[in-house]
């Protein structure tokens, strides 16, 4: 398994989704809904008062041009591009982390404070900023940061490892929820299966069998579409 779908792995891993149950509206409140916020980029799975602080965060800015350099490599790195897709950074992951930082605040000073320890290192070893050096300089700093004992709780870590920890899993949750990332895992959304019947050897498990004539009904994927039909006893017709 090369490095990419070790990545993918991982992410597939440990992110859990989940199920968010919504009440029907009459359209004109879906409606009025949809039109309090002018300008927002997306026009479903927010209230207006999460619009408005989306807004907010779209508009401020917290890392400045060198930092924002900086991810963009970092990003790179972390998730490279392979033959058929993009880096991280070519599926917007930096704004992603931006947009973080300035959503959970307290992500910020790990994350600045990891930029600037990522520079100071590359002056001292190499005497350019870290986005300035050769790729295989800028990897051996990050492999001295990569690795941790993970007996050691992380906020006992240092901070460069903190730093680069976070960066790696918002660098995943960042292009994995990407159009290109959700590309790359293959996922296809809510698709229909097709159901051919328990399985011989759990039916033997447990002493039963199909009736052949309820699986001529049942399980005939060409008539999956029809509607089942039933007579007025509650036999299947069809």
């Amino acid at each position: 398994m090369d490095r990419r779908k070790s990545l993918k792995s991982l992410f597939l891993g440990t992110v859990a989704g989940g199920l968010a149950l919504h009440g029907c509206k009459p359209e004109a409140e879906v409606a009025q809904e949809e039109s309090a916020i002018q300008g927002y980029s997306y026009n479903y799975g927010r209230t207006p008062k999460e619009k408005e602080l989306i807004m907010e965060l779209e508009e401020e800015v917290f890392f400045n041009e060198h930092e924002m350099e900086t991810i963009a490599v970092l990003c790179a790195l972390i998730l490279p591009a392979n033959d058929k897709f993009g880096s991280a950074t070519d599926a917007g992951t930096p704004a992603f982390i931006e947009f973080m930082a300035k959503d959970i605040p307290e992500m910020q000073a790990t994350l600045r404070g990891g930029l600037m320890w990522l520079d100071h290192k590359s002056n001292t070893e190499y005497n350019l900023e870290f986005k300035s050096a050769e790729e295989a300089q800028q990897k051996q700093l990050l492999d001295a940061i990569a690795f941790y004992d993970p007996e050691v709780p992380m906020n006992e870590q240092p901070l460069e490892i903190q730093f680069f920890s976070m960066m790696r899993n918002l660098t995943l949750t960042g292009y994995y929820t990407s159009k290109m990332g959700i590309e790359d895992l293959g996922y296809q959304g809510n698709m229909p299966n097709v159901w051919d019947g328990v399985p011989e050897d759990v039916l033997e498990q447990h002493g039963v069998a199909y009736d052949e004539e309820w699986i001529a009904k049942c399980v005939d994927q060409s008539k999956r579409g029809v509607i089942a039909e039933w007579d007025e006893n509650g036999n299947l017709l069809t």
